[in-house]
């Protein structure tokens, strides 16, 4: 695959599996050109959850842009991280114009691209895939139908993953032990769906209020026609929710077992270089992570900088308020490891993207009692080191 168009060179993109295992030519071309171009800074910027390679290079490009000309004598390299993040199709991407206006089919049925997107991100869970489909399209009435599709729902997304798994997507430890499992992969899920499918009813109503039960439209041939809400339409909004706890797991794995170790190696080439790492949304959490990766004794990250980071300000704490025995995943990370910091977010989370759905007044975390915005989310500003999340999911403020 050739390397995107760019508006800044030298440029580099890094590619990784869902792994953290890096494609190894494009590594190995960015270790020796470092050298070749004789770069002395290099910017190493990662994606966030609801991304493609498509978007990510266009964020890169927009990003990069106006460097060169606020830095003309500086010998700045230029990297763009791209992993396996799951995009939905039918999301669009704040500040970007959808690419295909095609029509989509109505919600819950999977459409094309977002299926073909799951069996990309999901590699191995084509039958489970094939069988979640299935049921969003048929949209039986049973109770037990929407128990089985959030059994098929938490075998996708792994919840209980192997070994040092569950610790990428913690943001903190309790006596050693990884917080923070979501819960809404515990209890019913009739319930649950039916909570979403309640919420998404209110945030499309004209005026957001609560909307009264009128006929959902034309059902699939064979499918039940429900009333509003309809429990399918929250089950299509838990497979977006549970892929974004998967891509939160994925973005703490690629980080540690992949850019870290990347920048370990560049640094045994070229120790002068100094690397500034640059993260958005759940990249944020990535290049945090990468942190913990890098080998004994390697210096060269100079600065990171957190754009609306996805994840818990307390994952650096070396103790939580509400809880002494608990402390951050990445306790202490950032005084060794780097000379600088900078967490950029906005303000409130007027459009916290992964959670703008979560019903009105659900208690999804056990972080306790926060201020709510008036769309039900509410809001964390860590000090020095933190950042603006949404309390609620561990998603970006926007």
């Amino acid at each position: 695959m050739a390397e995107p168009a760019m508006s800044v060179t030298p440029y580099w993109e890094l590619t990784f599996d869902a792994d953290g295992d890096p494609d190894a030519a494009r590594r190995d071309r960015l270790l020796a050109g470092v050298a070749r171009h004789g770069v002395r800074d290099l910017i190493v910027f990662a994606h966030g959850w609801n991304s493609d390679r498509s978007g990510a290079t266009r964020l890169y490009d927009r990003f990069f842009a106006p460097i060169p000309q606020l830095a003309p004598a500086a010998r700045i390299g230029y990297v763009g991280v791209v992993w396996p993040s799951m995009r939905f199709s039918d999301e669009p991407i704040p500040d970007f114009p959808r690419a295909v206006a095609a029509e989509m089919p109505r919600r819950p049925v999977l459409d094309k691209d977002t299926r073909h997107a799951l069996l990309e991100t999901f590699p191995g869970r084509a039958t489970v895939i094939d069988q979640i489909a299935r049921m969003l399209d048929q949209q039986p009435r049973e109770e037990a139908e929407l128990e089985e599709f959030g059994r098929l729902v938490r075998m996708l997304v792994d919840v209980v993953p192997p070994g040092p798994q569950a610790l990428f997507a913690a943001d903190t430890l309790c006596e050693g032990v990884p917080q923070d499992s979501p819960d809404l992969f515990s209890g019913s899920t009739a319930a649950l769906c039916e909570e979403f499918a309640r919420a998404l009813a209110q945030l499309e109503a004209p005026d957001g209020a609560p909307s009264e039960a009128t006929p959902s439209g034309s059902a699939p041939d064979g499918a039940a026609s429900f009333s509003l809400p309809n429990p399918w339409e929250g089950a299509h909004e838990l497979l977006r929710q549970a892929t974004y706890y998967a891509m939160k797991r994925r973005a703490g794995t690629v980080g540690e077992r992949g850019l870290g170790r990347v920048v370990g190696q560049l640094a045994e080439r070229s120790d002068e270089v100094r690397v500034h790492l640059v993260g958005h949304s759940f990249g944020a959490r990535l290049v945090s992570f990468a942190l913990r990766g890098l080998p004994k004794g390697v210096r060269t990250v100079k600065s990171v900088t957190l754009l609306q980071g996805a994840f818990s300000h307390y994952a650096f704490a070396s103790r939580l308020p509400h809880d002494a025995r608990a402390s951050g995943v990445l306790e202490g990370q950032q005084n060794g490891s780097t000379d600088r910091w900078c967490a950029v977010t906005r303000g409130t989370t007027r459009r916290c993207r992964p959670c703008i759905r979560w019903p009105p007044g659900w208690r999804g975390t056990r972080a306790g009692s926060r201020p709510w915005t008036s769309d039900g989310c509410w809001v964390t500003s860590g000090g020095r080191w933190g950042t603006t999340e949404c309390g609620r999911c561990r998603g970006p403020g926007r």
